[in-house]
Formats: C-alpha cells, sequence, structure tokens
C-alpha cells in the first residue's frame, strides 16, 4: 500500500510533499536584507527555526514565534501543515524585545530530486544584523552612524562591532557551509 500524501490543515494535499523552495526577507530592512533557500516538506517549525538562524545569520540567542495572521503556530507543525500551497506566507518573529520580523514566502514546491542534499541556501543579500542592536531602526540607526565620522556615536558602534562589518555583504558559500554541518 503506497504512503499517504500528509493532509494540510486547509485539506488539501496538493503540492504539499517535495522541497519548499523558501524567500525569507527581513521585514523593513532597506534595501532589503532576505535568503532564498530549500528545505524538506516535513520539517517542523522548531528545526525551520534553527535554519533560519543559520541562513540568515542570526546567533540562537532568543525567543522565537511563528504567526500566520494573528495565530500563533506550534512550533511542532511541519512545514507543509503551516504553508501548504505556494504563495503561501507566514510570519517569523525572532527576539521579542528587539523584535526582528521576517517575512517567509513559499515560491515554489518542488519534487524532490535525487541526490541533492537538503537545506541549501540558493542566493540571498546583505548581511545580517548583528544581535542586540535595538531591532531594525536601531540598526539603521547603527548604520547611519558608521557612515558619519562625525556622527557622536559612531565610536560607541565601532567598539562594538569593530571596523570589519560591512552591511551589504553576504557569503552564499558560507552560508552553505553552515548548513551541511547543520544536523537535522
Amino acid at each position: 500500500m503506497p504512503p499517504k500524501k500528509p493532509i494540510s490543515p486547509e485539506g488539501s494535499s496538493e503540492g504539499s510533499q517535495g522541497i519548499y523552495q523558501l524567500k525569507v526577507t527581513l521585514r523593513d530592512s532597506d534595501p532589503p536584507i532576505w535568503r532564498r533557500f530549500e528545505v524538506s516538506h516535513d520539517l517542523t517549525l522548531r528545526k525551520l527555526h534553527n535554519l533560519l538562524q543559520v541562513v540568515m545569520g542570526w546567533e540562537n540567542e532568543h525567543l522565537y514565534d511563528f504567526y500566520k495572521g494573528r495565530e500563533r503556530l506550534s512550533k511542532s507543525l511541519m512545514l507543509f501543515q503551516a504553508a501548504s500551497r505556494a504563495r503561501s506566507k507566514f510570519i517569523y518573529l525572532y527576539d521579542m524585545g528587539d523584535s526582528w520580523e521576517h517575512e517567509i514566502v513559499v515560491e515554489k514546491i518542488l519534487k524532490d530530486r535525487e541526490g541533492k542534499s537538503h537545506p541549501v541556501c540558493l542566493e540571498g543579500r546583505r548581511a545580517c544584523p548583528p544581535e542586540d542592536c535595538g531591532g531594525i531602526y536601531g540598526y539603521d540607526e547603527m548604520l547611519d552612524a558608521l557612515k558619519d565620522p562625525k556622527h557622536p556615536d559612531r565610536e560607541h558602534w565601532l567598539e562594538w562591532i569593530g571596523d570589519d562589518f560591512d552591511a551589504e555583504a553576504f557569503d552564499l558559500d558560507a552560508v552553505n557551509r553552515r548548513l551541511k554541518r547543520y544536523k537535522l
């Protein structure tokens, strides 16, 4: 007897199995900070959190939640249960103090391909903000201070983050090396 297809909360199993191509974007970042990556449909949201920490570059130092609309999603839900169709969206909130909100979009649901390992990051733009810098608005203020040699807070930020921080940097190979070491 063939295995049953998983059923989503919406009652549809159409397209819910396979590889999910996701795009995660840090809300209110301008220009956008985002990553595109592939994961298995049966990943729990708890494990997705751990992968988001890797692909975004966070350090897993804070609490998190997932939301669809106003409903908080259980971390034991599988990805296909949280988002069963392409173009489904939900929110990943990391660090309740700084409130880093990420929009996650299911761009595509692909057939599982033999020999291709998952998870894998496909592309992304811009560096992840450092932990505890005050949320997206604190991060913007930090970047403004770093750009202006006469800004009164520039030395504070340089001392805190170092002078080698590059807000435009994104190293795809480094992210994929970290993902290979990640144990699901």
